[in-house]
């Protein structure tokens, strides 16, 4: 294991921001830390970085107690925080050194061209971090980050500020990482843990509240969601009276949104429904669960 965490609690005088937590991190595994605003994740990740010690609890990384043996833990983690600390009067080329001085990177010149070229860098590397948009100064953190090569890196809001193009390269670059190294970022866009973690841990109020495959987790609460669109107004009752409907919400238009925890497909239902009315279907699709649909049931309060 990389990272196990054991029955970790944090106080903050009387507020407790994480309760008894436990979970383990493989080896090049890509693991999404989830929960809303003030759910514990930044305290956890803090805790694992050797920033702040637990009230309670231990924590190994790569089999180094944060406790005893923080210097080797520092050694072997690399750290993207949330606000992401930057020299802003240095240059990018400058500070990438700077950095890799700290942990004392052989060769370092041919390190920071490496980490320069990783994360796209190249036109942007002979300025000053002060001049940068928001997106590079998040890859100027990520090349940080990973200038001393660790084997585990910690990533809180990696995408913060990028456009929908260097989205996509930096999710391509997280998941090149995650075959190499152990992986673990808090984010709140769903479509990025879909895309690229192998699991996701939710927190809610301090307490694990899932730990499973995005795809196990997909099926929590599984509910049919139809959408369908018919050629003229329907009357809501008709198809609130098959079997299985919890809620039907119109959308725009003729089109409407059926939900239902039944596992019956009710296509043919809706289908049978329009003839019988003499209404015209245009469209019929049945959705997967979202990501999204999971997290607010989980973390609902």
């Amino acid at each position: 294991m990389s990272i196990i965490v054991e029955n970790i609690t944090k106080l903050y005088k009387e507020q407790k921001a994480l309760n008894n937590v436990s979970f383990n991190v493989n080896e090049n595994e890509i693991v999404g830390f989830l929960g809303p605003n003030g759910a514990g994740k930044s305290t956890m990740m803090k805790i694992i970085t050797c920033y702040i010690p637990p009230t309670e609890g231990k924590v190994k990384v790569c089999g180094f107690d944060i406790n005893d043996q923080s210097i080797d833990v520092r050694k072997n983690i690399g750290y993207l925080p949330e606000h992401n600390p930057l020299y802003l009067d240095m240059y990018v080329k400058e500070f990438l050194v700077f950095i890799g001085g700290l942990y004392k990177v052989k060769n370092i010149n041919q390190r920071v061209k490496e980490m320069i070229d990783l994360t796209g860098l190249q036109i942007e590397q002979n300025k000053k971090i002060g001049a940068l948009s928001k997106g590079y100064r998040q890859r100027v953190g990520l090349a940080q980050a990973m200038i001393h090569d660790p084997k585990v890196l910690i990533m809180d809001e990696p995408t913060t500020g990028l456009d929908p193009n260097q989205l996509e390269e930096i999710r391509g670059l997280i998941k090149k990482l995650g075959k190499e190294k152990t992986v673990m970022l808090s984010t709140h866009i769903m479509q990025e843990v879909e895309a690229v973690c192998d699991r996701v841990i939710i927190i809610n109020h301090g307490d694990i509240v899932a730990n499973d495959t995005t795809q196990s987790l997909k099926q929590y609460k599984a509910k049919q969601i139809i959408s369908v669109e018919f050629d003229s107004i329907i009357d809501l009752s008709k198809i609130q009276s098959i079997e299985g409907v919890e809620l039907v919400k119109q959308l725009e238009g003729n089109k409407y949104q059926i939900i239902t925890s039944d596992e019956k497909d009710i296509r043919k239902d809706i289908f049978n429904i329009a003839v019988q009315n003499n209404i015209g279907v245009l469209t019929l699709n049945k959705e997967e669960q979202k990501m999204e649909d999971v997290f607010k049931e989980l973390t609902k309060k």
